[in-house]
């Protein structure tokens, strides 16, 4: 079933998700989260034009399994996370479409403290499917979470005085259109909002921050308004983009540089997390300053997990998911992670640019994205694995250039390291499709690299018949 997916449940509404499946999702979650001691739990929507219906109908299966609901209204998805640690809950459901399109909508799906994902889904999948519901008589009581998240937020940064440092938002007519603005006004920030009015039809830009294009307006704001940061919402405000004031993007593995320097020179020796698709130059960083950087699986649920494995302070994605357990809770909130941003620009006194510019100069490329059918693109994945061991073991020299891989990195696809830089293929988790990205020294070196990477994939591709 194309609704249940790695991370969460997310389709097409009135065809992949209705009410009727939102009704019976509910009544699968009691049934599924009774054997998990949950009783309580929190329940949260964004501002789809669908959410209202669904979230009558998840409500309505909720009860019926005798689950008791606390109502937080109209939020972001961090909101929800926020208030598994300070409501009396046990689980919590999100419904949203995060940053699809509007004709999407979706549930994330809490039990404890933490969002299931995987297996786990599946099982609840299984639970749906095969019909068999706990009944009961459910309570629902009503909590609007926003003035909460609020104030927590202005007593965690009463220290910060940002005197009137220029923020401009582009909340891209989502979830953070209803806490980004009064947040960072908390700490003092002068703030410039764009498409800050909450509309499921989402009428001026994807809210995507991963995306160049939807960052476009902003960019052009920071430059026009002279602000000192720009900042961008995805549609649930899990996912966070940055801006500088030259109007230049800051990707999430230079966003993770800034916010990891700041804990590194207060807690030597953290550890840090990132993922396979980050920059070398990222974890170089942190090697760097005393931290202990681990590159993990893509993914905002399979990182959480790992930072609790390894206690971890910080962890971030180059999607924007950012991470926070040194001084909060471990989940990925962009609204948070901009006070963050806040905090060091107005400790530091010195422009947004000038926080990273000592890093090396490399070329990157963005995610590049080759469709593939999910039944052959894990294992065209595997024999580019197979075949970039053998060369690894042989110390075979690639391409015209005769490059010799000098490392392989296996533990989210296939990321190849040579002496002047990497290639990384990967299987998507939430897309048919495989998703590859470059960084080298230089644009020739980058050429180079990625050529060698691409013929593996193009013969792979063809052992499969693709």
């Amino acid at each position: 079933m194309g609704l249940f997916r790695e991370y969460d449940l997310r389709g097409i509404v009135g065809s992949e998700l209705t009410e009727d499946l939102a009704e019976r999702v509910g009544r699968a979650y009691a049934t599924y989260g009774v054997k998990r001691g949950v009783k309580t739990i929190s329940l949260g929507r964004d501002g789809r034009l669908s959410s209202p219906s669904l979230h009558k109908a998840l409500l309505k299966g909720l009860l019926a399994g005798g689950l008791d609901v606390i109502d937080i209204g109209l939020c972001a998805s961090p909101l929800v996370y926020f208030s598994l640690f300070t409501l009396p809950v046990d689980g919590g459901i999100m419904i949203t479409g995060s940053h699809n399109a509007a004709e999407y909508n979706g549930f994330k799906i809490c039990v404890g403290k933490s969002a299931i994902h995987g297996e786990e889904i599946q099982e609840l999948r299984r639970v749906m499917e095969a019909g068999v519901f706990v009944s009961g008589n459910g309570h629902l009581s009503e909590h609007p979470i926003i003035p909460d998240y609020l104030a927590y937020l202005q007593k965690s940064f009463s220290h910060v005085h940002a005197n009137q440092l220029h923020v401009v938002i582009d909340s891209g007519n989502g979830a953070a259109s209803l806490i980004a603005k009064q947040a960072l006004e908390l700490l003092g920030c002068k703030v410039t909002g764009l498409y800050c009015d909450l509309d499921g039809r989402f009428p001026n830009h994807h809210p995507d921050p991963t995306v160049l294009e939807n960052l476009a307006d902003l960019m052009q704001a920071v430059k026009s308004h002279r602000a000192d940061v720009g900042i961008g919402y995805d549609g649930d405000a899990d996912r966070i983009g940055a801006i500088d004031e030259q109007g230049e993007v800051l990707w999430g593995d230079r966003l993770l540089v800034i916010y990891s320097r700041e804990i590194l020179a207060a807690q030597p020796g953290s550890t840090i997390i990132s993922e396979v698709k980050a920059s070398q130059s990222l974890y170089d960083d942190i090697a760097k300053r005393g931290g202990r950087g681990i590159m993990w699986k893509t993914g905002h649920s399979l990182i959480k997990a790992k930072m609790k494995e390894e206690s971890a302070v910080l962890a971030g994605e180059m999607s924007g998911h950012m991470f926070f357990a040194d001084r909060y809770f471990g989940y990925d909130d962009a609204v948070y992670a901009s006070c963050r941003l806040v905090e060091i620009l107005a400790k530091t006194q010195r422009p947004l640019s000038t926080l990273v510019a000592d890093l090396p100069k490399t070329v990157v490329t963005p995610e590049i994205r080759v469709d593939l059918p999910d039944a052959v693109k894990f294992d065209v994945v595997e024999r580019v694995r197979l075949r970039f061991s053998e060369y690894l073991r042989s110390k075979q020299g690639l391409g015209p250039s005769k490059l010799v891989l000098r490392d392989l990195i296996t533990i989210d696809g296939v990321r190849g390291i040579f002496d002047n830089g990497w290639g990384l293929i990967r299987a998507s988790n939430t897309q048919p499709a495989l998703v590859l990205r470059f960084e080298a020294t230089s644009s020739a070196q980058l050429t180079i690299i990625r050529a060698i990477v691409e013929e593996e994939l193009l013969e792979a591709k063809r052992a499969v018949g693709c």
